[in-house]
């Protein structure tokens, strides 16, 4: 066999494979090369099905590869969009990757794989704050006293837990902003991209959210505490 081609049962069947009683021509599939010309196609519709294939074989594994690279990084990222619930961002990241598994086959490359999949995962994490929302609604929910996830933490936790409030209070699309630019150093064009917003509102939603955090915590200027 071919490596990296995949291989439908029919073209087993065909003998490309450890056994062989009979030949479906019609059970070919989009990525059987190899029984493509055996039933008498072009070559050059054969080379598509065989570039298609090996393509989707390549881009299986960039994402595992990806998923090993960016593993901790989606974690704090949810983390923080979801407002410090540790189990919860654990939630929103593995999620987020499953559905970027799962939806490989929808990827065309017009954005990075990167981008492609933070976009999933800020939406993972909109989806589980109006989850939660609804849960705190009708019983009350939530751990607000998750620990960082981050795998050390500096300055004082009453600033951080400061700090980490105000951001809860701000509009979603600004904490997404400020969080994607600010705190995980995206930058506006790759923030944009993610949010599926134009670079001109992720920088509006920025100014606004640094307008509102510098009043909410003016009484921080100038204190000690390194956050």
């Amino acid at each position: 066999m071919v490596r990296g081609v995949k291989y439908s049962s029919a073209s087993v069947a065909a003998g490309f494979g450890p056994s062989a009683p009979g030949l479906r021509c019609g059970d070919a599939d989009a990525g059987d090369a190899v029984l493509a010309i055996w039933c008498g196609r072009s070559w050059m519709e054969a080379s598509e099905s065989m570039e298609l294939a090996l393509a989707e074989s390549d881009l299986e594994l960039r994402f595992a590869s990806f998923v090993e690279e960016h593993r901790e990084r989606a974690r704090r990222l949810a983390w923080r969009l979801v407002g410090g619930d540790a189990g919860a961002a654990d939630d929103v990241a593995q999620e987020a990757f499953v559905r970027a598994w799962m939806g490989l086959s929808r990827f065309r490359g017009e954005a990075s794989l990167g981008t492609w999949f933070y976009r999933i995962l800020v939406r993972q994490a909109a989806h589980h704050r109006r989850w939660r929302q609804l849960r705190e609604l009708w019983g009350g929910f939530g751990t607000p006293d998750a620990p960082d996830p981050t795998p050390e933490a500096y300055g004082d936790p009453a600033v951080r837990a400061r700090i980490g409030a105000a951001l809860e209070r701000l509009p979603q699309g600004q904490r997404e902003a400020f969080v994607l630019v600010h705190i995980e150093e995206f930058t506006v064009t790759e923030s944009a991209a993610i949010l599926g917003k134009a670079p001109g509102t992720v920088k509006s939603h920025l100014h606004r959210a640094l307008r509102a955090l510098r009043t909410d915590l003016a009484d921080l200027a100038g204190g000690e505490g390194d956050t």
